[in-house]
């Protein structure tokens, strides 16, 4: 069903240790509007789809959002990779790395675990399309909050670039509501 390319969709390549932007980012890896969270969102509502470009869609974006958490949890693990004792403990990464260590975990800035209950499909297509709308919107803003809190080069790239995806999934999502109201 799917090929897999062993590469990212959008190069990461940091450079330089940063804990507390690290703890930051795990927001969109496994927060409630992260990309984990909306990769099981839609691929779990396309089966819910009345029209074929809608299912397309949501297995198209729910994919490519598989994707984007690779990319965020390789964002995390960069930033971690290097970083001192004395960083982490400064940074207030500590409590997450005497759980977790350097790895990448599912949970968000605060450090709570991922939980599908942040997450809905309805069953009813028009309605589970809205919330995929309101869904993106909230990445978006999400990606907005992780660009303002950091200045660092290597990370605000990949950055924009998931921040754009989110701007054409939203459409995307419009349209394939636009297709199942002309079919109901």
């Amino acid at each position: 069903m799917w090929i897999y390319e062993k590469k990212l969709m959008f190069p990461v390549d940091i450079k330089n240790p940063d804990p507390r932007l690290a703890k930051i980012m795990l927001e969109q890896y496994g927060g409630s509007d992260g990309e984990l969270g909306a990769s099981v969102r839609y691929l779990s509502q396309r089966f819910a789809m009345v029209t074929p470009q809608a299912k397309a869609t949501l297995n198209d974006i729910g994919t490519e959002e598989i994707a984007h958490t690779e990319i965020m949890g390789t964002i995390v693990r960069q930033l971690l990779k290097g970083a001192t004792q004395q960083q982490i403990m400064d940074s207030g990464f500590d409590q997450y790395f005497v759980a977790h260590g350097l790895g990448v975990y599912p949970c968000n800035a605060a450090g709570d675990p991922w939980s599908a209950g942040g997450i809905q499909s309805k069953g009813d297509p028009i309605t589970d399309l809205y919330e995929d709308m309101a869904a993106e919107k909230k990445a978006l803003q999400t990606y907005d909050y992780l660009i303002a809190l950091t200045s660092d080069p290597d990370v605000l790239k990949p950055l924009r670039f998931l921040r754009e995806r989110e701007i054409v999934h939203f459409q995307r999502f419009g349209e394939g509501k636009q297709t199942v109201l002309n079919e109901l």
